[in-house]
């Protein structure tokens, strides 16, 4: 039986893209990882925002990726935490949330449908313009040097 790694494809490096975009990759990436992935994430919310709104722009960033896996047309696919490789899926997933985030709604719904299904699209390219804000001022903050992980500590696949 063939394996379907379509959305895993590399299509560019971490490096290749702004330091936000980065932050929300690795950010997925440590979030779909599990509980330890998650509170990591959950620290670099914390450290960025005050309680109450780190509490809410990292339920909407939650929101976001299981409304994503609630409805997507496949599986997500996505590159370990520290590959440096950007892989389709995660390129699709990081143009979502800038479009969304630049209040470019339409084009991030159309985006939308390569993830989901079209009745979910609108509401996934709404719930990604809230947390690729969020992810553009944690970035600032964070700098996406991410606890331990630096472009030495990279490596391919």
């Amino acid at each position: 039986m063939e394996r379907d790694i379509r959305g895993a494809m590399a299509v560019g490096q971490l490096a290749e893209v702004s330091a936000w975009e980065a932050e929300l990759i690795l950010n997925m990436r440590l979030w779909q990882d599990g509980p330890t992935g998650q509170a990591q994430v959950w620290s670099a919310y914390a450290r960025a925002f005050r309680p109450g709104d780190a509490r809410h722009r990292l339920r909407d960033f939650e929101r976001l990726l299981s409304v994503i896996e609630a409805n997507m047309l496949r599986p997500l696919l996505r590159h370990g935490v520290a590959c440096r490789c950007v892989g389709s899926d995660e390129a699709i997933f990081a143009n979502l949330v800038r479009f969304a985030s630049n209040g470019e709604l339409h084009e991030a719904t159309l985006i939308a449908t390569l993830l989901v299904r079209p009745a979910h699209a609108e509401h996934v390219a709404l719930l990604a313009g809230e947390v690729g804000v969020a992810t553009r001022e944690l970035a600032k903050e964070h700098n996406t040097a991410r606890d331990g992980l630096t472009a030495a500590s990279l490596r391919l696949h």
